[in-house]
């Protein structure tokens, strides 16, 4: 599970075994996680997390959006 960047208390990670769907960002705080597709950014899933705090993850998202595609599109390509 590379860890593509951590912030402000958060991981944004994505799964070695998930290269068949789009490309997405994990992201974990404690026990909590949600996933967030990156082509059209939009929430996926979540499992915690309340919605300010989706809010600061979404806004995350946005801004990190281009670092977590060339992470993705990278570890995917060499699998």
């Amino acid at each position: 599970m590379p860890t593509v960047l951590r912030i402000l208390g958060y991981r944004f990670h994505f799964y070695s075994n998930e290269g068949n769907e789009p490309p997405h960002i994990h992201c974990r705080k404690e026990n909590w996680e949600c996933k967030f597709w990156l082509n059209t950014i939009s929430l996926a899933e979540n499992n915690g997390f309340r919605n300010h705090e989706l809010r600061e993850i979404e806004r995350l998202v946005f801004e990190y959006r281009e670092r977590f595609l060339k992470a993705y599109y990278e570890f995917h390509s060499r699998q």
